[in-house]
Order: structure tokens, then sequence, then C-alpha cells
């Protein structure tokens, strides 16, 4: 098979270790040489002056956890790094070693044969980190709310029951005053919006409880929870706009897709960023998503496919 490359490497990522394999020259007079490094900043920086050393052009790294990522960091402004999704480059079973995989990805860089994983610009990372960490922090907020609704029916308090959203204005305000102590249910209903539209008998019926007074000591460490998050929300919310600022035109023309907001666009821009020279066809794109399911034919017979999960980091 044709080399494609004169000096490459091949780098096998691990918690603690990087085990890397570089190949000089052509055919059979092709050099090969393998070092064992760590994966502190000195140890990563101490591979990227060997590499350097010997005139590397291109490094293939194995999308492993996240442990690839700090050395991508830092060899990014001196070399091609080309990630390479696991799935695509297996070895042969029963011949797996570190050293092994290391010089594997360095035969497959050199004749051309590892498909470049798509690697947006740092800007868009931390975009996409920032999005990626408010989704995150919504689910839990969504399962920290889940918990008071728990504490509550476990001491029969019915709001949920009366209440479409047991978190808005008055759903909240009521919470918060049996947490206070609050024990009359005239005083309860009291928070009552006028737009609510359940009768105040059903609410006083709902509101009559069985709390304790350690019930009320554990909705008041849950509200705190609840709360913190949303503060925490609205923080990295702000983050987002603020980098969101020099992509005013890219939130604007994706803003143009009916259905398509503030909140959406910004979390489809930090997942396939500006540049659309990456994908060739709208095709690539959906297929890089996960949208596209791959063939499973064999025999002349076509065999069910499941979706794949779309690349990312």
């Amino acid at each position: 098979m044709k080399d494609l490359l004169e000096r490459c490497c091949g780098i096998d990522i691990h918690k603690e270790t990087a085990v890397a394999c570089i190949m000089v020259g052509n055919g059979k007079k092709a050099k090969k040489e393998i070092q064992t490094f760590g994966t502190m900043t000195e140890d990563i920086e101490e591979l990227k002056l060997w590499l350097k050393k010997n005139k590397i052009e291109k490094v293939a790294i194995e999308s492993t956890g996240v442990y690839w990522i700090p050395i991508f960091n830092i060899l990014e402004d001196k070399f091609e790094i080309v990630l390479a999704n696991a799935k695509h480059i297996k070895n042969v079973p029963g011949r797996k070693t570190d050293v092994k995989d290391s010089e594997w990805l360095c035969k497959l860089l050199k004749h051309g044969l590892i498909e470049k994983s798509f690697i947006p610009p740092e800007a868009i990372r931390f975009l996409r980190e920032l999005t990626r960490s408010r989704k995150s922090l919504i689910s839990d907020s969504t399962t920290a709310k889940n918990r008071i609704i728990k504490l509550l029916e476990s001491s029969n308090v019915k709001l949920a029951s009366v209440l479409s959203n047991a978190y808005g204005v008055t759903g909240w305000k009521i919470i918060k005053a049996l947490a206070d102590g609050e024990t009359d249910v005239e005083k309860l209903v009291e928070n009552l919006s006028p737009t609510i539209k359940t009768p105040k008998e059903k609410f006083k019926k709902a509101l009559k409880n069985t709390l304790k007074p350690h019930n009320r000591d554990l909705l008041k460490i849950r509200i705190k929870h609840v709360e913190g998050l949303l503060n925490l929300i609205t923080e990295i919310e702000e983050q987002i706009k603020k980098c969101l600022k020099e992509y005013i035109v890219e939130i604007d023309l994706l803003k143009t897709i009916p259905g398509m907001g503030d909140t959406t666009a910004a979390v489809t821009l930090a997942e396939i960023g500006n540049d659309m020279s990456q994908f060739p066809t709208e095709m690539h794109l959906t297929s890089w998503a996960g949208l596209a399911p791959g063939n499973n034919e064999s025999a002349g017979k076509k065999k069910a496919q499941k979706l794949q999960r779309g690349i990312s980091i």
C-alpha cells in the first residue's frame, strides 16, 4: 500500500500514559521509533519537543474519553491533529497492546486510512462546553424539583394536583411558606394568583398536610439546592450571551429556521460550528449528527440498522 505521508505519529492515550509511535521515511526504508510519555503537562510538552525534533507533520490520536483533549490542546498549534473515531480504527483482536495500538494508528495515518473527526475552533469548543453545562444544570434542577414534590407528596401536600406548574410564582411562594413553618391553610391560599382558576376550597384541601419539623428542615435544604442551581443556570446563560456577541450574523440566520429560538440557535452553533466547509453536503452533516442510519446488507437482504450517536467532544 502506498505511503502518503513522509513523517507521521500515532499516539495511544490513557489516563496516565501516552504511547507514541513515529514513522519517518517511506517503504522498507521507513524508520520507526516508539516512546512512552506521562500525561502531566510537562510530559506532554516533552512529547511535543520530541515530535518537533523529528519534524513530524501529522499526528493521529484516538478519541478516548476526555484524555485526548489535553494532548490536543497542547499539540494543535504546531501539528495537524487527526482525531480518530475508535470504531473506525479497531485493530485485529488478540493482538492488542499499547505499543501495537500506537503503531497501528501511525500506519493507518501514513496510508491515509483515518477519517478525520470534526473539531471546531477553540471559541466554538468553549461555547459548546457552556451549552452542554447549561443542559446538565437544567437536568439537575428538574431532578431537584422532583425531589421536593416527592417530599411534599409524602406529607400529603397535593400541590402538584392543583397547579399545572408547581414551580410558578404561586407554587414557589407556597413551598417556601410551608418550609418556614406556616400551617394555616387560610394564610397559604393568600399566595394564590388571581389568574389561577382552581377553587380556593380545593386548594385548602390540597394543602392540609402532615409535615413534621424534620420534613420542613429537609424542605429548606432542597429549596436552597434548587435556588443554587437556578442561579448557576442564570450565570452560565450570561456567559453564553457574551460568547454569542461575535456570532450575531450566524445566530440571526439560524433563527430564520421555523421553530428555532435563541437557545436552540446557540446550541446548534455550538455543536456544528460556523464553518460549513467541514461538511461537503447536507448529507455529511446529517450523518455526522447521527441522523442517518448506516448500511447493514448481506446476501441481498437489508437488515434493520439503528441510528448511531453523532460524533461529539
